[in-house]
């Protein structure tokens, strides 16, 4: 056993010290005879001194996108201790990436939205807008959080986004404050520029397949009369272009690997796998510690400066919900002692919903080979090997952002290109050569809530997104098919193309549209703003614009959740940059600016490209 012993790693000096006491009591009491009374005496004070010790300077409640981040930069200061708590399981086998290849291999990612492994799997209310249809909603439960599970597309969002969120309450968070943070996290393989980072945690890199139906794509879009941008991250999101992608060497790099496990030798730094975070704890309104549950017992663990929540935007607004902060009549129901009556706790709710437009390939260029068994045996070998070749990407490689209609100010339709065929989020295996793009709008004015089931944190909570309770929403998503379809009829594809899957061809009026998108529609999993940021006199507001929630003290959230509204993209880069500036405001360090950086506008707002 002595092998397995010099590996073992006390991450915390504190429970270093605690192991240390109870090893020399035992001694003692073996080598000298204590009587049995005096040694349940020492062991007695042992635990008190024990409980006492039983405190940090930090306790960060979720280890995915934003926690991790967090850890890293609070740990930096060696007088500070951090514990981080994660509900799931460490993303690693034995130490080994490889062996947990289901999270690293990038194009395995659909195999942990099949289970509940590493996955939350929460499910919405039947929507009432959507044929009753209940969505599924995968969340990470794992170190890396959703940045563990996600398709790994690195997309900040529009400038004028955070301009929004400083009108809509929250000063200091617009794109001149957020920029610097972006960069700060980031090391862009093609190096650092006014927009990119190049010596941050965060590896992002762009697609290496140079696949044919991705130019098609790209070549289709420039002929429909869109730009081309060669940074949608840049200084011009609007047109289509290259994606950047949280991938590394060949491997996913999630917030797990970019920030916690540079940190997880720190000595200040603590962290806790399958840990559940059943309540906060609270002497008034002042916030002292959290409740825990792990191998079937509940325990306590106390912070002497902050306790910061960041489990994301369903997991946050629970934990304070069960621990009396939310609207004080839902919670007297619940029989939950109010702490703080806060009625925007788990309100406007805000996510992106999208769907697939289809059309079969007549050459056997897609990835439909790449699926059958002894292809995937071979690929699978060659990541496992060299971390090169088709595993070695998730394959949403381009994309792109347009407007609606002319008088849209910045784009509210986002693209994400696939040279395959998904179906039900992965979930059955795809039937034929197929390519398809997602698409979807960015800035719905459908807004959704989420509340207790019951008072057991085991329970999952009522997830209602609300889902095009609008007709704005419903005229989107119509539009959203039919510039789709003009694309894919462009002379660039006219070599691959052959008949449309989906809709289908008999899908052609704006009833029938409309038919299909509530038959088809599903969530692009970037659930958000349930706790929102906003000023203290908002009685909608959650947190302030430093991230304390409203009304208590020494609570923080630190997540999704905390946007005022949603982005215009996907919601890990903008998660991380929260964090990242957010631990710059815990540090008390005055926030990094970068003023006047150009953004493209459109020449004129009288058309719609």
């Amino acid at each position: 056993m002595s092998y397995l012993m010099k590996g073992f790693k006390c991450h915390s000096p504190v429970m270093c010290k605690v192991a240390g006491s109870l090893f020399k009591a035992h001694t003692l009491k073996n080598m000298l005879g204590i009587s049995e009374q005096q040694f349940k005496i020492s062991r007695a004070s042992s635990q008190l001194s024990s409980e006492k010790a039983n405190s940090y300077n930090y306790i960060i409640v979720g280890a995915g996108s934003a926690g991790c981040v967090l850890a890293n930069r609070l740990t930096e200061d060696s007088q500070s201790t951090v514990l981080l708590l994660e509900a799931g399981p460490k993303d690693t086998l034995l130490g080994s990436k490889r062996l947990m290849w289901k999270i690293h291999m990038p194009a395995a990612l659909t195999y942990n939205l099949c289970d509940e492994k590493y996955n939350w799997y929460y499910h919405t209310t039947p929507q009432r807008h959507m044929d009753n249809r209940v969505m599924y909603w995968p969340r990470g439960r794992v170190w890396g959080g959703s940045s563990s599970l996600n398709a790994m597309v690195y997309i900040r969002g529009h400038a004028e986004d955070y301009n929004r969120w400083s009108r809509e309450g929250a000063p200091g968070w617009d794109y001149e404050h957020c920029l610097p943070y972006f960069k700060k996290a980031q090391t862009h393989e093609l190096g650092p520029d006014q927009y990119r980072g190049g010596n941050g945690p965060l590896h992002v890199s762009r697609g290496k397949t140079n696949h044919p139906l991705h130019q098609a794509f790209l070549e289709a879009a420039q002929q429909a009369g869109y730009p081309f941008t060669d940074d949608m991250n840049g200084y011009q999101q609007e047109g289509f272009g290259w994606m950047d992608m949280t991938i590394h060497q060949g491997q996913r790099w999630s917030t797990a690997s970019a920030y916690l496990r540079p940190a997880i030798s720190r000595q200040n730094f603590s962290v806790a796998e399958k840990t559940l975070v059943t309540k906060i704890l609270f002497q008034g309104t002042k916030c002292i510690g959290v409740e825990y549950a792990k191998n079937g017992q509940r325990k306590k663990v106390f912070a002497s400066k902050e306790v910061i929540l960041s489990g994301g935007a369903i997991n946050s607004p629970q934990l304070l919900m069960l621990s009396g902060i939310g609207n004080a009549d839902d919670l007297k129901k619940l029989g939950i002692p109010v702490v703080c009556h806060l009625p925007g706790v788990g309100q406007n709710l805000q996510d992106h919903l999208e769907v697939y437009v289809q059309q079969k390939c007549t050459k056997p260029i897609t990835l439909y080979s790449a699926q059958k068994p002894l292809n995937m045996v071979r690929i699978g070998l060659e990541w496992l090997w060299k971390l090169t070749g088709e595993g070695a990407t998730a394959h949403l490689e381009s994309g792109g952002f347009i407007r609606s209609e002319p008088g849209v100010p910045h784009p509210d339709i986002q693209f994400h290109f696939l040279p395959s065929q998904v179906i039900d989020h992965g979930r059955v295996a795809s039937t034929m050569e197929a390519y398809q793009v997602h698409v979807g709008p960015m800035r719905s004015t459908s807004v959704g809530w989420l509340k207790l089931k019951s008072s057991d944190p085991n329970d999952h909570p009522i997830i209602e997104p609300n889902y095009l309770s609008t007709e704005r929403d419903i005229w989107e998503f119509r539009q959203c098919v039919k510039l789709t379809r003009e694309i894919f009829a462009q002379k660039a594809f006219e070599k691959f193309r052959g008949p449309e899957i989906q809709p289908g061809n008999h899908v052609q009026s704006d009833k029938e549209i409309d038919a299909f998108i509530r038959q088809k529609a599903d969530s692009a999993y970037h659930p958000s703003c349930t706790c929102k940021m906003g000023q203290p006199s908002d009685s909608t507001a959650v947190v302030d614009p430093q991230t304390k929630v409203i009304g208590v003290e020494n609570l923080r959230v630190v997540d999704a959740s905390i946007m005022p509204s949603v982005v215009t993209g996907n919601l890990n880069a903008p998660t991380i940059m929260i964090a990242e500036k957010a631990a710059d405001i815990i540090k008390g360090l005055p926030s990094l600016q970068e003023k006047n950086v150009p953004v493209y506008k459109p020449k004129t707002l009288e058309t719609q490209r």
